[in-house]
């Protein structure tokens, strides 16, 4: 696991260096919209604990920041209308190392939605 970085942007985010459009906020959470939509809805969610990918949180962090992530995610799709109760759908996405294409070394999950997302990964 590379080290973390902690002058990576979510970590400044996360310190308030640098501003961002905050959708929740939680003790363990931030959710806030992507600067670069690629989709109607598109957030972006992170633990507020050094975490580089999603392997190194889900065996690392502990029980409650594991539950108030994904607790955030659900409050947040319902908030934005993409659950399946008053949307469509979404999709979660998280990228880990260079195969996965991970650009921030932060731990973080795209949630997009608003639209048919198209085929996931496209064969080749």
């Amino acid at each position: 696991m590379p080290a973390y970085d902690p002058q990576n942007i979510f970590a400044r985010i996360l310190r308030g260096e640098i501003p961002n459009d905050t959708v929740l906020e939680t003790e363990h959470t931030l959710v806030f919209r992507d600067i670069r939509p690629q989709a109607p809805v598109h957030v972006l969610a992170i633990p507020r604990g050094a975490y580089v990918s999603y392997d190194d949180f889900a065996a690392n962090a502990s029980d409650a920041e594991i539950v108030d992530f994904h607790r955030a995610i659900a409050r947040v799709v319902r908030e934005l209308g993409v659950d399946l109760d008053s949307g469509a759908g979404f999709r979660a996405i998280t990228n880990a190392g260079p195969d996965g294409v991970q650009e921030v070394p932060h731990f973080h999950m795209h949630i997009l939605g608003g639209r048919p997302m198209g085929r996931m990964v496209s064969a080749g």
